[in-house]
């Protein structure tokens, strides 16, 4: 068929009426049977026999100390992550990987392969067969920027980029003198705000980084209001103008109610146990110990007198912990 009569066609079909049910069903309109996905069954296929490969891979490999077990790896969908405390420890896992996908007629790339060592000083190779990975300093996963120290100031500084990309191309939207601005706040929450925020409940929040987001949110809030130089207003007006809460206070809020969720979780889930893991010890570092998250979440019980065993049990019903969560974002000055 020309491509002409492809346009006629679509005209007639696009002004005929809906064909509707039979009377009992008066608002369903028929539709033709999608046909089968054979991509989704392919991929389907692909994930569960990525599952049964490290199922058989892991069952005598050596992870990290997880509780009374050991933990081989983290998985989601097609991103693999392998876990290990000795380099011999993680090149036998990695083999053993790439042993077992060969016999379902999977391999693993190589080249799209990369290591991260935190705190050791072996620098020896990592081969996969006959194959060197890469080292690397970090690497994304999931979206966060993972690094030896936690990588939360690179995740922030990657944040706050995306946040900006977002909130530029949306500029059409903020110059618009017919959209509202309660419209335009509510898009500024929804599609730049949710992009700089996203995984803030896994950040130690410093002084320096609640900073840079802080002022990442005034500046955009600031040309939403069409407030330029000379122009000034005063961070509480600016706030109070486009009922937003400071940032600090709005990732308290976020971090604590996903902690919450977490402790409500059943026993042995690999996320409840995280908030109570504690990793093998050593001798550290001589002066003020380091900032880590666990350290935070217990300065913030302290500030309120709340022991970490008590938030558990207070996290089990949930309107005794929404009011925990307020008395925890009440404090924060």
């Amino acid at each position: 068929m020309s491509s002409r009569g492809a346009r006629m066609d679509w005209r007639r079909a696009a002004r005929a009426p809906a064909r509707l049910a039979p009377p009992h069903h008066p608002l369903k309109a028929f539709r033709p049977p999608r046909p089968p996905d054979h991509r989704h069954r392919a991929l389907h296929s692909i994930l569960t026999r990525s599952d049964e490969v490290l199922r058989k891979a892991t069952e005598s490999q050596k992870g990290i100390k997880w509780g009374s077990d050991q933990l081989n790896d983290l998985d989601y969908a097609d991103d693999i992550c392998l876990l290990a405390t000795t380099l011999q420890d993680l090149t036998c896992t990695a083999n053993a990987v790439q042993d077992e996908a060969q016999k379902t007629g999977l391999r693993v790339n190589a080249q799209k392969t990369v290591a991260m060592r935190v705190v050791t000083p072996n620098r020896d190779l990592i081969k996969i067969g006959d194959k060197q990975v890469v080292d690397v300093p970090y690497f994304c996963y999931l979206g966060s920027v993972l690094t030896p120290t936690g990588g939360t100031d690179d995740d922030v500084d990657g944040r706050i980029k995306k946040a900006k990309g977002a909130f530029a191309q949306l500029t059409p939207i903020w110059r618009s003198n017919i959209i509202s601005r309660d419209l335009k706040l509510r898009i500024f929450v929804s599609n730049v705000k949710s992009v700089l925020l996203y995984g803030c409940e896994t950040w130690k929040v410093t002084k320096s980084i609640s900073t840079k987001l802080q002022v990442c949110v005034n500046k955009h809030l600031r040309q939403i209001l069409r407030v330029f130089w000379p122009e000034t207003i005063s961070n509480e007006d600016l706030w109070k103008e486009t009922r937003q809460e400071p940032i600090n206070k709005e990732i308290l809020r976020r971090k604590w109610s996903w902690i919450g969720h977490c402790l409500r979780r059943p026993e042995g889930n690999i996320a409840k146990m995280a908030l109570d893991w504690n990793p093998p010890q050593g001798r550290r570092r001589k002066g003020r110990p380091a900032i880590t998250w666990r350290r935070s979440i217990l300065s913030d019980l302290n500030a309120v007198g709340i022991s970490w065993d008590e938030a558990k049990e207070r996290a089990q019903d949930r309107n005794v912990w929404r009011r925990t969560v307020e008395a925890l974002c009440s404090s924060w000055s």
